[in-house]
């Protein structure tokens, strides 16, 4: 029997900028402890903005990062996330968003995330990746409920900002 080659050039992977979210962490994060399956951690959400050519609104309060870490070699940290919001556009449109995601911080970066007198550490220093998907019943936003997209991350004075681009 004569196999074919089935090789087909890969299509290419193109994005384009969907927002720019920023959430507002109050409250501080909370520490549930390293069990069995990580250090467990909860960061609820008080509020926040996004901001794009197409979508602009704020985030309401009451959602939450469930984020999980470990160690990633000698000298950084790695850590999941499982994160839900909801979002008001200025229509006052509802979209719920989820997403998933990763971040290694080094050591000495994330020493400086606790201590309030060090200024925000470079992103470029850290990586902070996400996978958000959307989910409306909004007629104008409902465009959103076919979009993949991904997020870089950096944290900040007042919780977490991601630009977010739509996987095309």
């Amino acid at each position: 029997m004569n196999e074919e080659n089935t090789q087909t050039t890969p299509v290419a992977l193109a994005t384009r900028h969907l927002c720019t979210v920023e959430f507002e962490v109050g409250g501080g994060i909370i520490g549930i402890g390293a069990s069995p399956f990580g250090d467990q951690r909860l960061g609820y959400i008080s509020g926040g903005r996004f901001f794009g050519p197409r979508i602009n609104g704020i985030v309401l309060p009451g959602g939450g990062n469930w984020s999980r870490g470990g160690r990633l070699g000698d000298d950084a940290s790695v850590g999941t996330f499982d994160a839900r919001a909801v979002w008001q556009t200025d229509e006052g449109e509802l979209i719920y968003l989820s997403y998933t995601g990763r971040n290694i911080i080094p050591d000495d970066v994330r020493a400086t995330f606790a201590d309030p007198a060090v200024p925000d550490a470079d992103p470029s220093r850290y990586y902070l990746r996400i996978a958000p998907v959307f989910e409306t019943a909004s007629a104008k936003y409902g465009w959103l409920n076919g979009v993949l997209a991904v997020g870089v991350g950096e944290r900040t004075d007042f919780g977490v900002r991601h630009v977010i681009h739509e996987v095309l």
